[in-house]
């Protein structure tokens, strides 16, 4: 990577004096808890210290690797991973393409906002809204009931927790997911639509055609950024809808590392499963990176 010129500095010094706070922010919760990360190969203790506290290399690992739950919460996060990919992911482009073709302004920024509000709710909030609408006496058993079936618990049930968990992602975050397709889309030279409409083209073959293929590469770089986090399916997310008769199908890494981890002070155990999640999230991001410059000739790096 080539230096920035001084002059060039001297120039654009606003931008620059703007990024500090971005920068710092990095530096101090990214890079440097980047040393607490020797913790996961000792047996670290609070009274004795990072430097004090004696080496047991990789003892930690073996334990996760070991205990007798890590294959159903390891599969667990696997499956809400793919779920995350597969149906979440692609909802907040679909949104956006669709919302670009409303060509009326109130209208198009009514739509929006409404589709923004969720993400400001907090998951311990969605969540309480959830217990409501699919409590015995919420909004889901009395619709259910119209039809004549009998009131269900779904929230206590492990048939409905991976729904209720990718409608929820989806309700709360795909409106706040279009926000950076919309921009991409708006960066689109009219012209080419001018130019599209003149030949006779439908709506259809326009972004077929013209937005897809250009949003495409914002859509491939956010997709490398999303596998990097592929099994960290957010704690707040899983804790506030799991029950103990979901745990079979719910329970993930995060949920299972602060039950055995965090609420019994082993705080090396925990680190270990986070280093573990960030070693398989950084390979999967290197392994597709790789196969997308392949593919389409781009990518992260």
């Amino acid at each position: 990577m080539r230096a920035v010129p001084f002059h060039r500095m001297k120039v654009y010094w606003p931008l620059y004096v703007m990024a500090i706070p971005g920068i710092v922010f990095l530096i101090v919760f990214k890079f440097i808890p980047l040393a607490g990360s020797v913790i996961a190969f000792k047996d670290y203790s609070v009274f004795r210290g990072f430097i004090d506290s004696p080496w047991v290399g990789l003892k930690h690992f073996s334990t996760l690797l070991h205990h007798p739950d890590f294959a159903r919460v390891f599969g667990n996060t696997l499956t809400l991973g793919f779920f995350k990919l597969v149906l979440i992911f692609p909802v907040p482009v679909l949104l956006a393409l669709m919302i670009n073709e409303i060509r009326k302004s109130a209208l198009k920024k009514g739509i929006q906002t409404a589709l923004y509000i969720p993400h400001f709710l907090s998951w311990v909030i969605v969540g309480g809204i959830l217990f409501d609408f699919f409590a015995i006496s919420g909004l889901f058993n009395i619709v259910i009931g119209w039809f004549g079936h009998e009131p269900v618990l779904a929230m206590q049930e492990s048939a409905y927790f991976r729904p209720v968990y990718v409608l929820a992602s989806i309700w709360r975050d795909a409106g706040w997911g279009t926000v950076v397709y919309m921009a991409a889309i708006s960066a689109i030279d009219p012209q080419l639509y001018e130019s599209a409409m003149i030949d006779g083209a439908s709506k259809f073959r326009q972004i077929r055609h013209i937005t897809f293929p250009l949003l495409l590469p914002t859509v491939l770089v956010l997709f490398l950024l999303e596998i990097g986090n592929f099994l960290d399916l957010g704690f707040d997310q899983v804790y506030n809808l799991l029950t103990p008769m979901t745990y079979n199908v719910g329970d993930i890494l995060d949920t299972y590392v602060f039950r055995t981890g965090i609420q019994q002070a082993q705080y090396s155990f925990a680190t270990a499963v986070g280093l573990f999640q960030s070693v398989i999230g950084f390979i999967m991001v290197y392994t597709f990176n790789k196969l997308s410059k392949k593919v389409s000739d781009g990518g992260l790096w």
